[in-house]
């Protein structure tokens, strides 16, 4: 069995499009499949759409039970997603779980632990890691075989792979575990110069250790995971799948090798090359931007390609994407959490909906209701856990 952690402690890199979507490419090419949830904002479970609601026990009470030796078969809380593709999902405990385990000897390998019970049952484990650098982290790299780290194509993500690295070299330091690190271009958008010129600086600096495979933007991606499908069911024609098949291959194509901390550091010497290339290329960037005398840009083109919540001309302006929904609509402390006071108005026929609307300076949280379902907003990456265990979006004007 093969157990592969997805980390980045920077959100927004599509960290958990990635785990879904590799999970469920690896199910598609023959192999008994295992996707692990190990942050407490469950998005997996969202972007399965397994019901929340439904969850009665996650790996919190798993790992938990296994910390304090009542240990409890993983067997009785997995979700069936498709053939050979399951998961175990967590839940809001989760965030309490490094507190609970304080003293506990040993709590840094309870998903080892877990995970080598079933290890004959799965030929491959992938583990959704929370943006952050604590012991349920520490947990799925003592557990891991490989980690992928997937780095968004901008300038900022490039800081998550330092906090990465930093981690790493911890771990090296603290006993000999052997992780195969492999970065992954996530999110990438061909159209862009930045992206195009950090793309490059990744493949100069980190060549042997990066993925061939680049996981392209894709509508289709978001579109599935709104729908609560992975894109091997919700589109195997698109793009986006396509990807996920090439990465799955490499992957399997790979062998695990020994990395020392020597390595690491290795890396971690190239990251502040990368970082230093990086900011050159942003000053490049916004130099540029200001010397160019350019035509005014009407309001049509600002928000074209636009998806997520914005401020714009005084107001602030929502855009999200459902193809097939008939009503669209928000609900937020702006408006008394009554959907029908705000609703979207569908644009064209590609399914964008939109919906302008005046609000004074402050933090609002919302969520979107489509066709009566309440969610998050899936282009919102700013959010945070609701009184009810589910997750509002966040806006600040």
């Amino acid at each position: 069995m093969r157990t592969i952690a997805i980390i980045n402690q920077k959100g927004g890199c599509g960290k958990t499009t990635v785990s879904i979507n590799l999970a469920a490419a690896l199910a598609a090419k023959g192999y008994r499949t295992l996707l692990v949830d190990m942050d407490p904002q469950t998005h997996c479970a969202v972007g399965l759409a397994v019901p929340e609601e439904q969850i009665e026990q996650s790996i919190y009470d798993v790992l938990i039970g296994t910390g304090r030796g009542e240990p409890m078969r993983i067997n009785e809380i997995l979700w069936q997603i498709c053939e050979r593709f399951e998961l175990a999902p967590s839940s809001i405990d989760l965030a309490a779980f490094e507190q609970q385990m304080t003293g506990i000897v040993n709590r840094e390998n309870c998903l080892q632990k877990v995970l080598n019970s079933i290890k004959d049952d799965y030929d491959y484990v992938i583990i959704d890691c929370p943006p952050s650098v604590g012991l349920l982290t520490f947990n799925a790299l003592r557990a891991a075989s490989d980690v992928v780290v997937p780095v968004e194509m901008g300038y900022f993500s490039l800081h998550g792979l330092s906090k990465q690295l930093e981690t790493l070299s911890i771990l090296c330091k603290q006993c000999e575990q052997k992780i195969n690190v492999m970065v992954l271009a996530s999110m990438y958008d061909i159209r862009t110069k930045m992206g195009r010129e950090i793309l490059a600086e990744l493949k100069k600096h980190f060549s042997e250790k990066m993925f061939k495979t680049i996981v392209n933007f894709n509508t289709k991606l978001k579109e599935a995971a709104s729908l609560g499908q992975p894109i091997s069911e919700y589109d195997p024609a698109s793009k986006g799948y396509k990807d996920f098949l090439t990465l799955a291959d490499e992957l399997i194509g790979t062998n695990t090798l020994a990395h020392r901390a020597d390595l690491v550091n290795s890396l971690q010497a190239k990251l502040n090359i990368i970082s230093a290339s990086a900011e050159e290329l942003l000053a490049k960037a916004e130099s540029k931007t200001k010397a160019e005398d350019k035509p005014p840009v009407t309001l049509d083109e600002k928000l074209a390609d636009f998806y997520g919540v914005k401020q714009l001309d005084g107001h602030i302006i929502f855009s999200t994407l459902y193809p097939r929904a008939s009503v669209v609509q928000v609900a937020g402390d702006f408006n008394g959490w009554n959907p029908e006071e705000a609703a979207f108005e569908k644009v064209d026929d590609s399914g964008k909906w939109m919906l302008k609307l005046p609000l004074e300076p402050g933090t609002y949280r919302y969520r979107l209701v489509v066709d009566g379902q309440w969610q998050q907003d899936p282009y919102n990456r700013m959010t945070e856990i609701n009184p009810y265990g589910e997750m509002n979006s966040v806006l600040q004007v």
